[in-house]
């Protein structure tokens, strides 16, 4: 993990931005004169490219909820 663990939520969210902008250029890429054919394009790839993500584990992300408290939590008197 690059950033502190406060801002550990930023993290999937930066790499899913730059997976987005790197698949709208290839999007624009394949076809850059018809917007509707260029948006399915998009989607598209998008999902071809998050499907493996997600097949493969890399866009997993887990969040813990804990409904007891710890032994090491104050209590409230």
């Amino acid at each position: 993990m690059v950033l502190p663990a406060e801002y550990a939520w930023l993290e999937p969210v930066l790499v899913a931005a730059v997976v987005v902008f790197v698949i709208d250029l290839i999007g624009n890429s394949i076809t850059f004169s018809n917007r509707f054919a260029n948006a399915l394009a998009t989607a598209v790839v998008f999902a071809v490219i998050f499907g493996a993500l997600v097949y493969y584990g890399y866009a997993r992300v887990s969040i813990e909820i804990t409904t007891t408290p710890s032994a090491s939590a104050p209590t409230v008197q």
